[in-house]
């Protein structure tokens, strides 16, 4: 057995001429982080002066009229320093991130159970969070419009309808062989970063502000805070060095605290600190976003997909935020790995009165291929075949490679290989019938098995966020500085592109400086996020540093009378023909010829022509592809569920690090797993959510992962496409390895009555897979029920007359 220790250890690729890349280096804040020497913004040292800022909100109201707040004894309490509200915005009293619905304060009406009414600010945090629950609210309620059903029957809208047609595929489902349809609802997901919301304003001569804050996004923290203060961006600088976490719950939310710290700090003139409490982050920050699908499907008799008609109904909450692209991307990944010859995949997005729903790792993708993969599992049911089976048939091939939307499906013959590869080593169908036979032999424990293939598209698909700046210093004793526009949240960013640039000058990684982001340093950027980090940023600090080289090969060949072909960087020297130096050196010398040592690089991905009004174009660089096969137990009384197996083969390209690259691919894996098995999102009935911390929303523990964990790296020729050493990112894509554990589960229910499809929704929590097996067990009681039974004949008497 190779267990998952074995399987990281045995990922070191061989690099050929290169030293820094494409090598398993340790992230470089590893031991700060396991010695809590990293330094997170709530560890920051504070001046004495520094004010804490806690939000107020009303802890009765989910929606409704505000017709009055009495602030009286809040400001009365002793320590409490202000109370602001939205009249003391000196700019635009909006946080949003393009859409300008999303008021930093609640001014005249209240939208949803935690809207931000006030702020309180005082010398503690401990007494701004107890003088915040002294206010007084006057509401007029309204009745809250909660789930989808109720904001389609109300005709409640976030953004637009939006669709994707290709062919005719009314008439593809009219003419299939078979049909199929259903509703799968598919439940959202908390983000549960470790470092919660945080923001630290501290304010500058001439009304500038400096902010520290824990955000996927500075520049959009910049654009908020020069917003809501009524300044120019110049005037406003964002920084933050590494958060505890952030699986895009800290992309476009960071937006909000970062304001309320800065209207703090300059209505008061002092530093002011804002961190929200588990639970109100809980409740007050958006989520995942949950869906309504409604799904139709045509086939042959072989399992062949002739049509979809897949139409998604999105929670969205109370203010647009990111879901315009987040419920593109679910649209754009409805395929999964499958050739759709006549499809329609419509969305409705959705206004509810609940938190606004925002990005999360996969951005909406993992919710359009858990669709794909369900409908294909109903299918395999439905002809008795495999699911394997069905979803190899189905996949794109030379022949058939074009996607719902347009795009080409460039390396097919990858998805096809990654797959095999897997079933072969996972021993797909050697399990496949001992699955079969401890079925036959167990009636409360049911085992499932899924094999299950991940295509994700890499680029951001709002054009303009696809490019990237980096500023690298080459200073005269060798040494480097480098700084880009990514942010770094645990995922190993930092590290990669610091990699990247030692490559680059030859210059030892413990020469390399990585220092904080910040705008006044690399200005308008994109988020970190789209899985894009490393393409965009590591790419623009390769253009940089490689510009520095070129001028210091072009002096060094002029000095030194040779080819530039003759001069090589590595180990912190420089060979120059038969002359060695150290870059300290050459550095030196450079420097007193007035050769400059520095650069800002700048990237912007190619071949990005996504038109969405005309929905034609290229939206994606290239695809990042997968496997994964798992096996599950599930007992039928219970309801509860164990992983036994899980296989993951994933496609990097050419790994930049395979030890954090494997670190992301287990560690995406298992969030997927928590979002399709255990974290639940609930709501009661008056719209409140009762989840709101860790005793009541559960994420994976180490209890959850399987004893029996195999992880590897796809060995194949690279990305095609030019990125940074012809990697591939790895951020989100393993989120969808965890559909293999759901189908599984799916596979399992489906044993309990061979032949009936299961009404299994995601999450599959032991409620939900306790539900499912008794909805099964009615239909096949029902089908036996109805049979065709002999007639009966009527009892006779030992005399032979009838009784």
């Amino acid at each position: 057995m190779t267990t998952k220790a074995k399987a990281t250890e045995s990922q070191t690729i061989e690099a050929g001429n290169l030293v820094s890349v494409q090598r398993p280096i340790r992230h470089d804040s590893a031991a700060k982080h396991v010695s809590g020497e990293a330094i997170y913004i709530d560890d920051m040292n504070e001046p004495v002066v520094t004010l804490h800022v806690v939000p107020g909100w009303d802890r009765d109201t989910v929606c409704g009229r505000l017709i009055s707040l009495d602030l009286e004894a809040v400001r009365a309490t002793p320590g409490v320093v202000a109370v602001i509200t939205a009249d003391d915005v000196p700019g635009t009293n909006d946080c949003s991130s393009a859409a300008g619905d999303d008021p930093v304060m609640a001014k005249e009406e209240i939208s949803f159970f935690g809207q931000v009414v006030f702020a309180v600010v005082a010398t503690t945090r401990e007494i701004a969070s107890k003088a915040a629950r002294k206010a007084v609210f006057d509401v007029e309620a309204y009745q809250p419009l909660l789930t989808q059903e109720d904001a389609a029957a109300n005709d409640s809208m976030v953004l637009p309808d939006y669709q994707f047609r290709r062919g005719d595929p009314e008439a593809g489902l009219a003419g299939a062989d078979r049909k199929l349809d259903g509703t799968f609802r598919i439940g959202g997901q908390e983000h549960f970063y470790l470092e919660g919301q945080v923001a630290f304003a501290m304010p500058q001569e001439d009304l500038g502000m400096q902010v520290y804050s824990s955000t996927q996004h500075p520049t959009e923290i910049q654009h908020t805070v020069a917003k809501v203060l009524g300044v120019t961006d110049a005037l406003v600088n964002a920084e933050v060095r590494r958060m505890g976490g952030g699986f895009g719950g800290k992309e476009s939310q960071a937006n909000q605290w970062a304001a309320l710290a800065a209207i703090a700090a300059r209505v008061t003139g002092k530093p002011c600190k804002l961190r929200l409490d588990r639970d109100d982050d809980m409740i007050m920050t958006g989520k995942r976003h949950d869906f309504r699908v409604d799904w139709q499907v045509g086939f042959g008799a072989n399992g062949l997909i002739r049509a979809t008609d897949i139409a998604f109904q999105a929670r969205c909450g109370y203010s647009a935020d990111l879901s315009l692209g987040v419920n593109d991307r679910t649209m754009f990944h409805a395929d999964s790995s499958y050739f759709y010859p006549d499809a329609v995949i419509r969305s409705r997005r959705l206004k509810t009165n609940t938190c606004s729903n925002t990005a999360f790792r996969g951005f909406g993708g993992p919710q359009g291929m858990i669709t794909a993969e369900k409908m294909v599992e109903c299918i395999a049911i439905s002809l008795g075949e495999d699911a394997l089976t069905i979803r190899k048939r189905n996949f794109y091939t030379e022949e058939r490679n074009v996607t719902p939307y347009g795009m080409p499906v460039e390396e097919h013959e990858v998805l096809h290989d990654i797959v095999a590869q897997l079933e072969a080593s996972s021993d797909y169908w050697v399990r496949r019938e001992k699955v079969r036979d401890f079925n036959k032999h167990n009636a409360v424990l049911k085992k499932g098995l899924a094999l299950t293939p991940v295509k994700f598209g890499i680029s951001f698909t709002l054009k303009h966020l696809n490019q990237a700046g980096a500023l690298v210093h080459l200073y005269t004793d060798g040494s480097v500085q480098l700084n880009h526009g990514g942010t770094e949240m645990g995922q190993g960013l930092y590290t990669k592109v610091a990699q990247i640039v030692s490559e680059e000058l030859g210059v030892n990684l413990d020469k390399i400086r990585i220092t904080a982001t910040d705008t006044s340093k690399v200005p308008n950027t994109a988020p970190t996020a789209a899985s894009s980090g490393t393409d965009l940023n590591g790419m623009a600090a390769k253009i940089a540093a490689r510009t520095i080289k070129d001028r210091l090969i072009a002096h060094l060949a002029e000095q030194h009378d040779c080819p530039p072909e003759a001069i090589f960087f590595r180990d912190d020297k420089v060979v120059v023909a038969d002359e060695t130096f150290s870059m300290a050196q050459i550095a030196r010398e450079a420097h007193m010829a007035r050769i400059q040592l520095s650069d800002a690089g700048y990237y912007a991905t190619p071949m990005i022509t996504w038109d969405r009004e005309s929905t034609t174009g290229r939206p994606f660089f290239y695809f990042a592809y997968g496997a994964a096969c798992s096996e599950v137990t599930i007992d039928t009384m219970t309801g509860e569920m164990i992983v036994n197996r899980v296989d993951l083969l994933h496609d990097v390209g050419h790994s930049l690090n395979p030890a954090i690259d494997i670190g992301q691919i287990e560690g995406g894996f298992v969030q997927g797993m928590g979002w399709l098995t255990t974290e639940e999102l609930v709501w009661d009935e008056k719209g409140r959510l009762r989840t709101h911390a860790p005793s009541t929303y559960k994420i994976p523990t180490a209890s959850d992962i399987p004893d029996d964990f195999r992880v590897r790296l796809y060995e194949g020729k690279g990305n095609p496409q030019d990125t940074v050493y012809r990697s591939k990112a790895v951020g989100e894509p393993p989120v969808m390895l965890a559909n293999a554990v759901f189908c599984a589960i799916h596979d399992a229910v489906a044993n309990v009555a061979p032949g009936f499809i299961p009404d299994l929704n995601a999450p599959a929590t032991p409620e939900e897979i306790l539900r499912a097996v008794r909805l099964m067990r009615d239909q096949a009681h029902r089908a036996a029920e109805t049979a065709v039974k002999p007639p009966v004949k009527a009892p006779v008497d030992p005399e032979g007359a009838p009784a």
